[in-house]
């Protein structure tokens, strides 16, 4: 079966499978928060930014060279490793954590017209960038999310190229025997699983820098749970932790790979599906995150 009918046969399911989708919402399970961690990272958000940042890391790291089936598996489950509502609370708690690395923004916060604004901040995340230092805060909280999404895409577009050229190997054409099986061990992979270096990965990942773009509503409400974590009021902003048009698009991306997953019926298809579904399209997501609400759009089918 081409990619093409891959594209085809999902495209039928898509629209009945999203019209039983529920409204993005934030999530239930909140980390306590307990206070600054290395580095000046906050903990609360650290818990659900990890989530994120492993994510990213992980996936983007995967090799595009298949030498046999065992690591086109190995891979489809660390490319599955995220479920969508968790990357979508993750990657705005993560933007607020890039945002707080601006002092000016801080030190705009505490002011008296910081803490003003933050009576208003979770039903008007944009206040935040009106703030001393709050354009600068969405800069850095941009260029965080830029950085991750882009080199996500990117290596999906590396694996998505390798679907093609490794139809010279005979292998790769050969019919799949364990489909049902792959594709729930696939599912059963997703969600985030804590390492013991994530937190000092993403300290690392945070003080990268950087300034690009502004603000868009996924680095507003990132901004905003920013400045309210700033005060010490991170349970007002549990609301700021979902956006719904990255959230649909998180989730599409999901719902793609597993219907490219279940119509696949050779080993480079299932490398396509790798590629495009589980990299290339959370990492347009996360990039199209970053940009005005005119700018953004679904996952592709492509």
């Amino acid at each position: 079966m081409r990619p093409s009918t891959i594209r085809g046969l999902m495209a039928a399911t898509i629209a009945i499978a999203l019209a039983g989708c529920a409204t993005s919402s934030p999530p239930s399970r909140t980390p306590n928060r307990t206070g600054p961690v290395a580095g000046g990272i906050d903990a609360g958000l650290a818990g659900r930014a990890s989530a994120f940042e492993a994510y990213t890391r992980r996936a983007s790291a995967i090799d595009p060279s298949f030498s046999g089936p065992g690591e086109i598996a190995e891979r489809l489950r660390t490319a599955a490793g995220y479920e969508p509502k968790e990357l979508e609370a993750g990657m705005i708690a993560y933007a607020a954590l890039a945002a707080m690395q601006e002092p000016s923004f801080v030190a705009g916060v505490r002011s008296p017209k910081g803490r003003e604004a933050a009576r208003r901040l979770a039903a008007d995340p944009d206040a935040a960038l009106d703030l001393p230092g709050g354009a600068a805060a969405a800069q850095r909280a941009n260029a965080a999310l830029a950085r991750r999404g882009e080199a996500l895409a990117d290596a999906g577009a590396r694996v998505k190229q390798a679907s093609y050229s490794v139809q010279r190997q005979a292998w790769s054409r050969a019919r799949l025997t364990n489909g049902p099986q792959r594709l729930a061990a696939v599912k059963q992979a997703a969600g985030y699983r804590p390492e013991a270096a994530d937190r000092a990965r993403l300290t690392a990942a945070i003080s990268e820098g950087g300034r690009r773009g502004g603000a868009s509503p996924v680095v507003a409400r990132g901004v905003a749970l920013a400045a309210l974590t700033v005060l010490g009021q991170d349970g007002a902003g549990r609301s700021l932790l979902s956006e719904p048009k990255s959230g649909q698009c998180l989730r599409i991306a999901k719902l793609n790979y597993h219907q490219c997953l279940a119509a696949a019926g050779t080993h480079y298809e299932d490398i396509y599906c790798l590629g495009v579904h589980a990299m290339k399209d959370p990492g347009q997501c996360v990039v199209d995150a970053t940009k005005p609400a005119r700018s953004m759009r679904r996952a592709s089918l492509d």
